[in-house]
């Protein structure tokens, strides 16, 4: 797996204010989309295109664009709602999928609620969607149910990681065609599985909280 971690002042002067506990919901969601924006240049750098021959007002010349099928964008809900117009905006051609998972507060495991995804994603890049990488066990899951359905190509983007989610990524997907990107790699993660210094509730603080 190759695990990049976007190194730009702006990213951190973002993410700076994204941790602010004192940040509204309103705030956090712009910090999230332009985030998700800023990490969708390194994300989409091996997305796949075909040549394409097009006449500008001057003359003709050689181009690129998407390749087909497009790719498909799979934020993991409801958090990974908050970056799916980041990546949109700058790939509008693509398709977007959902995935629901939920996280037992007691064993940490993940479990798929619901799901919006094409039967079948043999050849589609696709690009998966979830703020935080705490324990791994969510993204695990995704990448895992993304596989199954016939995935070969996967990116996973994520605004904050702990060295512990990264880890079992990494093992978990041994072999397989998987890219990591991060905004930021954090310390470590804490007794409740929470990233240290992390920003709290991704979902919680995008979309208030829940009941």
């Amino acid at each position: 797996m190759r695990v990049l971690v976007a190194e730009h002042p702006l990213i951190t002067h973002k993410l700076t204010m994204l941790r602010d506990k004192n940040t509204p919901s309103s705030l956090f969601r712009t910090l999230a989309d332009e985030l998700m924006t800023l990490l969708a240049y390194e994300a989409t750098r091996d997305v796949k295109v075909v040549p394409h021959r097009i006449e500008t007002p001057v003359a003709w010349t050689d181009g690129v664009i998407l390749a087909e099928p497009r790719p498909l964008i799979v934020p993991i809900l409801r958090a990974g709602l908050g970056m799916l117009d980041g990546l949109l905006r700058l790939m509008p051609s693509a398709e977007a999928g959902f995935l629901g998972m939920v996280r037992d507060e007691k064993t940490l495991q993940p479990s798929v609620y619901a799901e919006r995804l094409p039967a079948n994603l043999t050849g589609r890049q696709c690009f998966v969607l979830d703020p935080m990488l705490a324990t791994g066990g969510s993204l695990i899951a995704a990448i895992d149910y993304l596989f199954d359905r016939g995935a070969t190509d996967i990116t996973a983007v994520c605004l904050l990681g702990a060295p512990e989610g990264v880890d079992a990524v990494t093992a978990a997907v041994d072999g397989r065609d998987v890219t990591l990107v991060l905004g930021a790699l954090d310390e470590r993660l804490n007794e409740h599985g929470f990233i240290v210094p992390g920003l709290g509730d991704a979902g919680d603080r995008l979309f208030g909280v829940v009941g």
